[in-house]
């Protein structure tokens, strides 16, 4: 999984710091129970993570810089919540296959 820069900067701050690893480990698991699937709970922590970006980017050095490199657009945050969902998702059980359905 290839991850934008600010994504990689955000992954890296929320591996460094223990409170916060444990924070989103648990906002995964919460969104992830509170929806169907995992592209509506991927599209749901691109927003969270977004801000999460917007308001650490107000103290954390390294955020901070790249925040004002990219400038006050909205950047994307799907690719780091779908390795987000695959780090600390319990793996969902996949339905059985009717006999003569095709492999996905």
């Amino acid at each position: 999984m290839s991850l934008n820069r600010s994504e990689q900067l955000v992954f890296d701050h929320i591996q460094s710091h223990a409170e916060e690893r444990q924070h989103w480990a648990e906002k995964v698991r919460k969104t992830l129970a509170g929806v169907m699937d995992e592209y509506a709970a991927a599209a749901r922590l691109d927003g969270e993570l977004w801000r999460y970006y917007q308001e650490r980017s107000a103290v954390v050095a390294t955020l901070r810089e790249s925040a004002r490199r990219e400038g006050a657009q909205r950047i994307s945050m799907k690719n780091l919540a779908e390795h987000l969902i695959r780090l600390w998702a319990a793996p969902r059980p996949r339905k059985p296959r009717s006999p003569g359905e095709a492999l996905p």
